[in-house]
């Protein structure tokens, strides 16, 4: 088969996956609770972002230039649900209720504890047992009497780091900053304490990215986004992709509309 042979059949894929696509956002911006992360993407050797609106059923991707309020805007679009994530600006400005990662916290005072400045490691290792603690109050929940042993532990931690001027008052600070987002799990059925979700639906794509090195065109970043919607979606929910996807191509050289009922 020639290159241009098979970009043609990409092309038709491409173009039979858009009402699964579609059905797949409509889906995610409706859902309760979404997780969302991104990652770099390479469009003509330019740095651009893949980004995911992952929940319990379905995983939506779009390729924008930016990482930025304005890329957040165009995934989500109206969707106002409980959003997870990392602690990355734009999100914290989010209006309703979100869950921050408690895996970066997590990571980032792990790296604190291995400094080798004690007071640094001290602090590290406070924070490291008390977000791990935490986190474990997902499968655990806590009694009353355990929740506010903790909640005074980890306020006298912030306490005692948050005006210090290196590492260790930096996280005391952004733990402070971050304080009502840390356990929305415990209050809200259904959330999870890390962004382990989204992560995890970024996997492939990062692979494909290094082996590809990304994209030639906006056609290439709209393959990219609907197969990849399709794939973590059918992973999701146990669905055999090979199945659909047959099923897509031939509705699209019909000219009827896919059977959607596998999504439901």
């Amino acid at each position: 088969m020639s290159l241009g042979a098979i970009q043609k059949m990409i092309d038709r894929v491409s173009h039979a996956l858009v009402p699964h696509y579609e059905a797949i956002a409509t889906l995610a911006r409706h859902a309760t609770v979404g997780y969302i992360d991104e990652t770099p993407w390479y469009c003509r050797n330019t740095l651009q972002w893949l980004w995911t609106l992952s929940t319990k059923t379905v995983a939506l991707y779009l390729i924008h230039p930016h990482r930025s309020k304005e890329a957040f805007a165009a995934l989500i679009e109206e969707w106002q649900g409980l959003l997870v994530s990392d602690g990355y600006g734009v999100y914290q400005n989010w209006v309703n209720h979100r869950q921050t990662c408690l895996a970066h916290l997590i990571r980032t005072a792990r790296g604190l504890s291995e400094k080798r400045d004690p007071h640094l490691a001290a602090c590290g290792k406070w924070a490291l047992t008390e977000l791990q603690t935490l986190c474990h109050m997902a499968k655990a929940p806590p009694t009353g009497g355990q929740w506010r042993a903790w909640y005074a532990r980890f306020c006298h931690l912030i306490d005692r780091y948050h005006e210090r001027s290196d590492d260790a008052g930096r996280l005391a600070r952004r733990l402070q900053r971050e304080m009502a987002s840390l356990w929305v799990f415990l209050r809200e059925q259904g959330v999870e304490p890390t962004n382990n979700r989204a992560e995890r639906a970024l996997r492939f794509a990062v692979m494909w990215r290094k082996c590809s090195s990304g994209t030639e065109s906006d056609k290439g970043n709209r393959w990219v986004e609907r197969s990849l919607s399709l794939r973590q979606t059918c992973r999701q929910l146990g669905q055999a992709i090979f199945s659909v996807l047959v099923d897509a191509v031939t509705s699209s050289f019909q000219g009827r509309r896919p059977d959607l009922a596998w999504l439901y």
